[in-house]
């Protein structure tokens, strides 16, 4: 069974359509034209069309992934990072959208991953701690801000 091929101008179309509806990056948009079989020339047009008539932007694209990822998944900042450099976004687009974060609501939803993860736990034992750390650590968060909430946490359930 052979695949159809899409031809150039269907493939502004479909990636119109496909941007108009969510926010894409230029490299998922480079990886679709590869899988219908575009590339050199012609897929570098269509990128730059998208790009000019504001359907691809890689800021705007970061700066909603970001938002999404440390309210709704509770992420932290280097596993963000990280997903937004294997999607090719340059460094210092990633450095301009985390900026956006919201310090006191990412050290909220820190607290919350850490409280809910320590209520199985004895904080007591070395071991438990040494878990809850790696489990909020895993999950993107900074060392210095885990080990504060942490601390925190341990300070507030002894009262």
């Amino acid at each position: 069974m052979q695949r159809r091929t899409v031809t150039p101008e269907n493939a502004i179309v479909r990636l119109e359509t496909l941007c108009a509806r969510a926010e894409h990056c230029t490299y998922e948009m480079m990886t679709k034209l590869r899988n219908w079989g575009i590339s050199g020339d012609d897929a570098e047009k269509i990128i730059n069309h998208l790009i000019d008539n504001r359907f691809v932007d890689d800021l705007r694209f970061a700066q909603s992934f970001v938002r999404d990822r440390y309210r709704f998944s509770g992420h932290g900042r280097r596993k963000i990072a990280m997903a937004l450099a294997a999607k090719r976004i340059p460094r210092d687009i990633i450095d301009s959208a985390l900026d956006e974060i919201d310090p006191e609501i990412y050290f909220d939803n820190l607290r919350h991953i850490v409280s809910r993860k320590a209520a199985g736990l004895n904080l007591s034992v070395y071991d438990d701690r040494n878990k809850l750390y790696r489990h909020a650590i895993s999950r993107g968060y900074e060392s210095d801000l885990t080990v504060r909430a942490i601390k925190m946490h341990i300070a507030e359930s002894r009262e």
